[in-house]
């Protein structure tokens, strides 16, 4: 089952938001919700919103265990932009455009197989540390 939850018109720029979204994508819904809480740039604040009311959808409408759910994709559409124009020196204009995003989060069930194991740890310094015992021994 997948939850599609999108947040249209956010003035916020693309290229920024997409940084956020980079960091979500693939992740479990509590782990994504974690690296949001922390992250300190302003897109966080919305994806965060829109994959809580995914979340809320999920469980609400489906009967859905949120523990059980990934972002299996997430992406950044640029929206329509306002046009502004400061002035220059000379009597001349420069345009401004203020840009707006389209975020789009797809939520899907991960499968008994694929659940994360909490007991070992992904990270290289703990694969590192694992290869050298094994050296050692």
């Amino acid at each position: 089952m997948t939850i599609t939850v999108s947040a249209k018109f956010i003035r916020i720029a693309p290229r920024k938001t997409r940084l956020v979204v980079d960091l979500v994508r693939g992740r479990s819904v509590t782990d994504a919700e974690h690296q949001l809480l922390f992250s300190n740039k302003d897109a966080a604040k919305v994806v965060l919103k829109l994959l809580r009311s995914a979340k809320a959808n999920a469980v609400h409408n489906y009967q859905l265990d949120p523990i059980k759910m990934k972002i299996a994709k997430a992406f950044v559409n640029e929206g329509p932009k306002i046009h502004r124009m400061t002035p220059k020196a000379h009597g001349s204009a420069t345009p401004i455009r203020k840009r707006m995003s389209h975020i789009t989060l797809v939520l899907d069930e991960m499968e008994s197989a694929k659940m994360p194991d909490a007991t070992i740890s992904k990270t290289p310094r703990a694969r590192n540390a694992r290869a050298v015992k094994e050296v050692k021994n």
